[in-house]
């Protein structure tokens, strides 16, 4: 299958051709790719999948298990691995793909967008799409230079909208991202510690993102990703926003994406990892001709060509280093590349999504609080976090696969020890 393969024209399907069943997500981003790949292989009488779509939120309504029992393939976020596992629900792709193929996946995924879907001993999906928080810019809005530290954002949004991300997870992820950039990350779960790892960073990102959201436009707090973008490209009413998940279709000569601010110059970028991964459930019955589709999604031929063309976001680092792909997106990728390699992965353990919600749901009412006691605000808010925290060690089930590799002799691939990068990784986008 070329990545230049031509549209494909309406033709019968071999009645042999084994068919699966695919979920993905409802935006352009999640789906036209696939389609167009599985129009593709239906036409040369290989895998023929049928991909259907929900939205973004649709794991937060439906367990992993109950859609595991209904489709073959499902393209999901990481987080969701610990329900995953926990459950049992998908295949892991050790014992489906050469180890050769997951190695060079590995080399060349940018930032921890493969490792994020590593756990428990294996590989459990593929990093098809690569996304992470970055700034939005109206660069047309901005007098001087666009944002580079939380300093340059708080003062711009004295003088220009700034906007923070707050709708559904996003106030939990843009304050988890403001204290990995401190270099505090929030703990990996409840069983290796208290939530925050320092209170003085957790009090100080918690006065940061205070002060961007009081001053906030209403009409954006309770916007999600696409929405505020969606504001950004149509109207004047937004000029920047400091963290937002990087969507390459909005990006254009006025609406540019840079990288996350820092504390100080020399500190890291402070990011959550998000993008989408594709696993393959139980169900499926697993044929040569799926393990070479799903092989040819992750070529970096295609992830450079096939991917860009029909509205995708790669997940190779080559592709994003791609002067080709970069010309076309307005230097999306290159612009945000630092940002996506020091991302943070978002723990894994079964209950962190409920906890995500709960999360968010108590920054976002503090955040937007127009209190006077700002101080007694702050410590309530961070208390509760902590307690919900706490909490969550109980909302998933304890589960041995979850805790240990269930074939450790079939086990080639696992997630690293930190979840921060100590150091960034090559930006050169040559796999090493």
């Amino acid at each position: 299958m070329s990545a230049h393969s031509p549209s494909p024209s309406p033709s019968p399907t071999p009645a042999s051709a084994p068919r699966y069943r695919g979920l993905t997500w409802d935006h352009p981003r999640g789906r036209h790719a696939l389609e167009a790949a599985a129009a593709v292989a239906a036409r040369d009488g290989q895998a023929l999948i049928e991909w259907e779509a929900h939205p973004l939120e649709g794991f937060e309504s439906a367990p992993i298990a109950e859609l595991a029992e209904r489709y073959d393939l499902i393209v999901l976020d990481h987080p969701h691995l610990g329900e995953a596992v926990a459950s049992g629900s998908f295949r892991p792709l050790d014992d489906v793909f050469d180890v050769a193929l997951l190695e060079r996946i590995a080399a060349d995924a940018i930032g921890p967008s493969f490792t994020s879907y590593s756990l428990a001993g294996s590989q459990w999906a593929l990093p098809l799409d690569a996304a992470t928080q970055v700034a939005a810019a109206r660069v047309d809005l901005i007098a001087g230079e666009v944002p580079t530290t939380w300093s340059d954002a708080v003062a711009l949004s004295e003088d220009a909208p700034v906007a923070l991300s707050l709708a559904g997870p996003h106030a939990f992820l843009a304050f988890a991202s403001v204290l990995a950039g401190a270099g505090a990350p929030i703990s990996d779960s409840p069983a290796e510690g208290s939530l925050f790892s320092s209170r003085t960073a957790a009090q100080e990102a918690f006065a940061l993102l205070h002060t961007i959201a009081r001053r906030s436009p209403a009409a954006t707090q309770g916007e999600n990703p696409i929405a505020l973008l969606e504001r950004m490209s149509s109207s004047d009413s937004l000029a920047y926003v400091p963290l937002v998940y990087g969507y390459v279709n909005y990006s254009s000569p006025t609406l540019q994406f840079r990288d996350a601010p820092r504390w100080a110059a020399s500190a890291r970028l402070g990011s959550t990892i998000g993008g989408t991964g594709i696993a393959i459930s139980r169900r499926c019955r697993v044929t040569p001709e799926l393990v070479a589709h799903l092989a040819w999604l992750l070529d970096s031929e295609t992830q450079r060509t096939f991917i860009p063309e029909h509205d995708g976001q790669p997940g190779l680092r080559s592709a994003w280093h791609d002067a080709d792909v970069n010309e076309a997106a307005h230097d999306f990728y290159a612009n945000t590349a630092a940002t996506i390699e020091e991302s943070w992965v978002r723990p894994r353990y079964d209950g962190y999504i409920a906890f995500q919600t709960t999360a968010s749901e108590l920054l976002r009412d503090a955040l937007l609080s127009d209190t006077t006691s700002a101080e007694q605000l702050r410590e309530a808010c961070l208390d509760d976090l902590s307690a919900a925290f706490a909490a969550s060690a109980s909302a998933g089930a304890p589960s041995s696969a979850a805790s240990s590799p269930a074939n450790a002799a079939s086990t080639r691939i696992d997630a690293p020890d930190a979840r921060v990068p100590s150091t960034p990784p090559t930006t050169s986008g040559v796999s090493s």
